[in-house]
């Protein structure tokens, strides 16, 4: 039992990566962070990639990453003071980090959880605005539900 005990130890805080949850921004602006670096703080899923990613940074610095739009959708619903949290999201279409509330989502797209919604700068057909976005999430209306995927997949 004891051998058991000091292998489960040793594999899960030795062999352990340090993953980081939150970086600070001095300035408000998107952190630059490596594949692996950092994970969502609303899934716990690893970075790999700047590509549908986002990130919240709140009055303090603190900077929370988000792997897929629909996180940081879910988690921005829950939070008290929305209007002092700055919201960055990575565009498909001109791949780069924009205000969160000003892109268009649009549903259909391929993300890392599955809820479909892409963010673009440049308003594409189907896409909705911020708003729009966070009431379809609340409303479970994303690819996650059996329901939204099949009826948006036989319109294609």
């Amino acid at each position: 039992m004891k051998r058991v005990f000091l292998l489960l130890f040793f594999l899960f805080f030795v062999g352990c990566e340090k993953i980081e949850v939150y970086k600070k921004s001095k300035d408000g602006k998107p952190v630059i962070f490596k594949p692996g670096e950092v994970q969502c703080v609303e899934c716990t899923m690893q970075l790999e990639t700047k590509l549908h990613s986002a990130q919240a940074i709140m009055p303090n610095g603190r900077v929370y990453f988000f792997d897929d739009p629909g996180c940081l959708a879910k988690w921005y619903l829950n939070q008290k003071e929305k209007d002092k949290i700055k919201l960055w999201i990575y565009t498909d279409d001109t791949h780069r980090y924009i205000d969160a509330r000003k892109a268009w989502y649009k549903l259909g797209d391929k993300t890392p959880m599955n809820y479909g919604f892409g963010a673009y700068e440049k308003k594409v057909a189907g896409a909705v605005g911020f708003e729009e976005f966070l009431a379809m999430m609340a409303r479970g209306e994303n690819m996650t539900n059996p329901a939204i995927r099949k009826r948006f997949l036989e319109q294609k």
